[in-house]
């Protein structure tokens, strides 16, 4: 395929890369890759071992003593030629992305432009790295704040966003002085490998130490395990499921080090009798159906007032009838597979609880099988008629299931069911009414991260800081004020003066 040959992937891939170099890993087996739009092979990696670890991990300590050197704005000028690079490799990236992980062809270029995006902002904040300034209670003393270099910057990321959380991460932390080493799911591999091939050409260009933008694919019981325990590693990014982020915290506080931890999501939209319908109802269908139900701030609950519930149930159904499910690089399909056959069967083990439970499955819920769907990881997404006490309702299922719940009374009784799960990422309601909306944005409104009016929960921008409370983690990552994640804070205070005066009024002589 073309798109692949552009981006130099090869049938068999190393998995290790410190910029520029890849280190020949072969000892410690070969992942094989498929695609889940056909079930074709694609290319295989070979993964790295511990002792590729120690030698990545050595090339990226060396890389940031040099690194953090250099002025901001000249780390802001290398993000700008990364984000350009990406803008000429956008169509052959985005492809990959979309045939690697199975989202629509959109949605891959989508990610890709969300790079460039990110890309954009960094440079931008590469000249904006503020710290304030206070007045001391000691005379002739001045007092500020500043922020440096934390050191070696980790991403593991995940299989649903292969390259968009990585450039979040790695952009940010490269204009804040800090290098970057990034696991990718050993799901999509490949598009990580095609973004060191895209930035190798800047870091050659441009003259950089090897490890400032490092990448290492291996097996999470070893490679993973070992950076989450290195401390050497001072900050580590995590995007996974809650069990993940668990247990990655844990591991990570026990050393002291940081952690961002964008973890599972139980997003709900709510719908009022003064909802604009026509506005809400394309909103809450590509929420649900979008990356086919994979996307951590997926619309997973609807939550909708007894008064309108009929109409809005007619509306979903309507609308996912004219679903076109098949090849994500074809257009016209609104929803392609699920990323394999274990997502499959957890979808399908989801739908027969939720029924056990005491549920309705309205409509969807089959696995699609003969020409098309051969790869066997395409299905229908599921409407379901359900209560938000149910236990199947309370987590996650990574997959296109969307819960109608019914609400009565006034807004404060969709929040308290909206709030009442463990996850708080992303939630968003539907309503005309001011004071309805203002409530949900209130202190006593919506629990969650990331709380929208009148667009749905999936699609934020990177402007805003991105993450959630509870047991999606706490983390924020992309805009706003979280790069002051990847940096040290200090406090200075210089004394011009010719005394020593101490603070609260001490006195001390000798």
């Amino acid at each position: 395929m073309d798109f692949i040959k552009a981006l130099g992937i090869k049938e068999k891939n190393f998995g290790v890369n410190s910029g520029t170099k890849w280190f020949e890993t072969i000892g410690e087996g070969e992942l094989k890759i498929f695609s889940p739009t056909d079930g074709k092979f694609i290319a295989s990696v070979y993964q790295a071992s511990e002792e590729d670890y120690e030698k990545i991990l050595e090339t990226a300590d060396k890389a940031f003593k040099e690194w953090r050197k250099v002025p901001a704005p000249k780390r802001g000028e290398i993000v700008r030629q990364i984000g350009q690079k990406l803008r000429e490799y956008k169509q052959p990236l985005g492809t990959l992305v979309s045939y690697e992980m199975g989202k629509s062809l959109q949605e891959g270029l989508g990610e890709v432009q969300e790079m460039i995006d990110i890309c954009d902002f960094a440079v931008g904040l590469s000249r904006q790295l503020y710290g304030f300034t206070m007045h001391s209670e000691r005379p002739s003393h001045r007092m500020y704040d500043q922020y440096h270099p934390l050191g070696i910057v980790a991403t593991i990321s995940a299989f649903n966003f292969p390259v968009a959380v990585w450039s979040w991460n790695a952009m940010i932390a490269a204009v804040c002085g800090d290098v970057n080493l990034w696991k990718p799911s050993s799901k999509v591999p490949l598009s990580a490998i095609a973004c060191q091939n895209i930035i190798a050409e800047v870091l050659k260009e441009n003259n950089l130490p090897e490890g400032v933008f490092s990448l290492i694919i291996g097996r999470g019981s070893t490679i993973g395990e070992r950076m989450l325990n290195d401390k050497r590693i001072p900050l580590i990014s995590v995007t996974g499921s809650t069990r993940v982020g668990r247990h990655a915290g844990e591991v990570i506080a026990r050393r002291f080090g940081r952690a961002i931890l964008e973890l599972g999501g139980n997003n709900g939209i709510i719908i009022t009798p003064d909802a604009d319908l026509p506005l809400a109802i394309p909103a809450v269908v590509f929420g649900a159906v979008g990356t086919c139900g994979q996307r951590c701030t997926s619309t997973r609950r609807l939550i909708i007032h007894d008064s309108i519930y009929a109409r809005v149930k007619e509306s979903l159904l309507k609308a996912y009838t004219g679903l076109k499910i098949g090849d994500p690089l074809d257009e016209k399909n609104h929803v392609g597979p699920l990323i394999d056959k274990d997502a499959v069967n957890t979808f399908m083990q989801a739908l027969e609880k939720v029924k056990a439970e005491g549920g309705k499955v309205l409509f969807g819920g089959e696995v699609l099988s003969g020409k098309g769907y051969e790869s066997g990881c395409y299905v229908v997404p599921a409407l379901v008629e359900a209560e938000n006490h149910y236990e199947i309702v309370q987590e996650e299922t990574f997959a296109p299931i969307l819960y109608l719940i019914k609400y009565t009374g006034d807004v404060s009784n969709a929040i308290e069911i909206h709030n009442n799960v463990v996850q708080g990422l992303s939630s968003s309601i539907f309503t005309n009414n001011l004071r309805e909306a203002e409530e949900f944005l209130s202190a006593w409104g919506s629990d969650c991260g990331i709380a929208n009016v009148n667009i749905g929960t999936s699609g934020a921008e990177i402007g805003g800081a991105f993450g959630g409370e509870k047991e999606t983690g706490g983390g924020r990552e992309s805009g706003s004020d979280a790069w002051k994640a990847y940096m040290r804070r200090q406090t200075n205070t210089i004394n011009f003066g010719t005394a020593l005066p101490l603070a609260q009024g001490i006195k001390f002589e000798i």
